[in-house]
């Protein structure tokens, strides 16, 4: 019995001295929750999260504690965001990103004048034709190569909005958008849905057994994949984007070498179709989404998205999910993306009907969010239906 009595006063001091760490990191945490209000900093850092368990675990000695070592460090970390939290919340209890839903909002439609928007790809593309259809004004367009390129271009004032495809309804989710989205902090102003018709273009008088090589967003290739099926010699080669594709099509000038594209991308570069409507879905859709810096309601926002995070503890997201049972409120889609640097765990982005004008919307959001490890309100806005 010495011997285990031993063992034990050797746990009650490391105990004390992790107790006294604890609080001294704590403490510490506190004091960046107050540097991240007052800088207007998101809590979540991926990076820096994955930078303290890529450290720490390498101070081990013992290598036998690595996975060990890294439930504990998540966990320490998810209760900091926890702390930083509860540090965010004013006297009643209200949560940080409920009290800038108090805050007078923007109206949701800008005014066209010496509005500025930017779009990923070139003139002709799917994504300019959802910018026309939305703003309808005289607004002075820039184009950029990357959709991280819009977020930067918005970040430093070079445009007022920006417009991103999201998802389609043949393939899905956009992934790189929605981490974007996150990253960034910035909100959905609004939505706009393109029919998406692919054809395959060339330089006029081609034919069709000239073409060898085939240019396009690999997203076009995906929804024309049962066309493509019966052209095993064709060589499909991802590019940027559609209108990316045709513009290179039409510099070329090679029998060779065909785009899949939009009609309007295709009169553009000055090339003919050679077979249209080649996607296999013919109800095929592409829903884009509005970005500006300012969060943006009126009466006729009927949509909200949110990002949200769960404890990895057996039923956190049914709880989570439970709100919207409970309130009557219509989740229109759920998607998950993995938190990169912790195994099996994930982002939920979701999408409901509301208006945050309505107390009870108000308050199933304030609901979800004392109950996220992470959370984040992307928007409210007006559903546009096809």
């Amino acid at each position: 019995m010495n011997e285990l009595e031993n063992l034990r006063r050797e746990i009650d001091k490391v105990d004390k001295e992790i107790v006294a760490s604890f609080e001294k990191r704590m403490e510490t945490v506190l004091k960046i929750a107050k540097y991240k209000e007052k800088n207007n900093i998101e809590i979540f850092n991926q990076a820096r999260e994955i930078e303290v368990l890529k450290k720490n675990i390498l101070r081990l000695k013992n290598k036998r504690f690595e996975k060990s070592t890294e439930r504990f460090l998540n966990k320490l970390m998810e209760i900091s965001r926890d702390i930083q939290k509860e540090h965010l919340s004013d006297d009643r209890g209200r949560f940080f990103v409920m009290e800038k839903l108090d805050k007078e909002p923007s109206p949701v439609k800008p005014s066209p004048v010496n509005i500025r928007v930017g779009y990923q790809g070139e003139p002709g593309s799917f994504s300019e034709e959802a910018l026309t259809q939305y703003f309808k004004g005289n607004v002075s367009t820039h184009n950029v190569r990357e959709f991280e390129d819009v977020f930067e271009a918005l970040k430093k004032d070079k445009i007022d909005y920006g417009v991103l495809p999201i998802e389609n309804s043949s393939t899905g989710g956009i992934s790189e958008v929605y981490d974007l989205l996150r990253k960034y902090g910035f909100y959905i102003i609004g939505e706009r849905c393109i029919k998406v018709q692919h054809n395959l273009a060339a330089m006029k008088n081609t034919k069709f057994h000239e073409i060898q090589e085939v240019y396009s967003h690999p997203q076009a290739f995906k929804q024309c994949g049962e066309f493509f099926k019966d052209y095993p010699n064709i060589r499909l080669i991802p590019y940027k984007n559609t209108a990316i594709s045709a513009k290179y099509i039409g510099k070329e000038q090679s029998r060779s070498k065909a785009a899949v594209c939009s009609e309007k991308a295709a009169q553009l570069y000055d090339l003919e179709i050679i077979r249209g409507d080649i996607n296999c879905n013919k109800s095929n859709y592409t829903r884009f989404i509005i970005i500006g810096k300012n969060l943006t309601i009126d009466n006729d926002c009927n949509k909200i998205s949110i990002v949200t995070t769960t404890s990895h503890t057996p039923g956190a997201l049914y709880k989570i999910l439970g709100f919207f049972a409970k309130n009557n409120l219509n989740m229109m889609k759920i998607e998950s993306r993995p938190i990169i640097g912790r195994s099996w765990e994930y982002f939920f982005y979701i999408d409901f009907s509301g208006n945050l004008n309505n107390n009870s919307v108000k308050q199933s959001i304030e609901d979800i969010e004392k109950s996220s490890s992470y959370f984040q309100l992307l928007g409210n806005y007006k559903e546009h239906s096809v």
